[in-house]
């Protein structure tokens, strides 16, 4: 998926898991069904998950960036009544892997690229209440940290210059140009809030049309609130997305907001993807046709 992208072979998870945590030794190491777009995921043995970075980077920032997934993690562990996962090691680098990487439970459910539950109903009300739970938690007065999604629209700008070059071959561009255009204007009103930050298909799991659990917490941080609503153009049809909007009593610039970081992943999951991960191109572009359905 990356051009840099690291090679983890299970054969190295196993020496690692082996040399590092010898309680585990007599547990079954496989590669996990799917694929991640930030680590290689393995399972170990039913109840665990070893998250190994795909991306070359300094050791000591990824040990930084593991422990501050984990402590995310833990303030977000039972504060929903919807499971997620608990952080339990942190593993060094050897074997010829370069990096630290971690372990941590292992969550049942389906993810939501597998079983695309749009028109559930029962899945917006769920996740309208576990987006609810997670900025119910505060923020302790911490504000925007500044990096990634959830400050500014308009500090996307250059990335969406990249993403509208790279989708001319793919995308109707123009079209797309312009509904930036407004949609990089829209004001903040909202104060910070605890979220998730990452809702999309991949990180959500499903059962029977509902909510089973949501992965990928260690992200959980005080941005715009409206940052969570990208799993009403990621996830659910016409429908569902008005049940989530009424369970969260969504003003409209908070919900125009969360149009609007929709389409600046969506943008980037298109080109950036297309070859290297289909499912996830594939996601953008039902995004953007949600969102230009509903402009029009």
């Amino acid at each position: 998926m990356h051009d840099d992208q690291l090679a983890v072979p299970v054969t190295t998870v196993r020496a690692l898991v082996d040399e590092q945590f010898p309680q585990w030794r007599d547990l079954p190491v496989r590669a996990a069904a799917g694929q991640g777009t930030v680590n290689a995921i393995f399972r170990i043995g039913d109840r665990l998950a070893a998250r190994f970075p795909l991306r070359p980077d300094d050791p000591d920032t990824v040990r930084r960036h593991l422990a501050d997934e984990a402590a995310a993690a833990r303030v977000l562990l039972g504060r929903t009544r919807f499971a997620t996962p608990e952080p339990v090691a942190i593993g060094e680098p050897g074997a010829g892997y370069p990096l630290p990487w971690s372990v941590q439970t292992w969550l049942p459910g389906t993810v939501a690229t597998d079983d695309d539950p749009a028109g559930s109903v029962g899945l917006a009300a769920d996740l309208a209440e576990f987006i609810a739970g997670v900025q119910s938690i505060g923020t302790g007065g911490r504000p925007f940290s500044g990096g990634g999604r959830g400050g500014d629209l308009r500090r996307h700008d250059a990335w969406m210059r990249t993403c509208f070059d790279r989708s001319e071959h793919l995308l109707d561009v123009p079209a797309l140009r312009r509904l930036w255009g407004r949609l990089r204007e829209l004001p903040r009103e909202t104060p910070d809030a605890m979220v998730h930050g990452d809702l999309i298909p991949g990180n959500v799991l499903v059962r029977a049309g509902r909510l089973a659990g949501v992965l990928d917490v260690g992200g959980l941080r005080p941005a715009d609130p409206a940052l969570e609503l990208v799993a009403a153009w990621h996830l659910l049809d016409d429908r569902p997305r008005s049940v989530l909007r009424e369970r969260l009593i969504c003003a409209e610039l908070d919900w125009q907001r969360g149009k609007a970081w929709a389409f600046e992943q969506s943008m980037g999951a298109v080109w950036y993807y297309v070859d290297s991960f289909p499912a996830m191109s594939r996601m953008g572009r039902r995004t953007l046709a949600r969102i230009l359905a509903d402009e029009a």
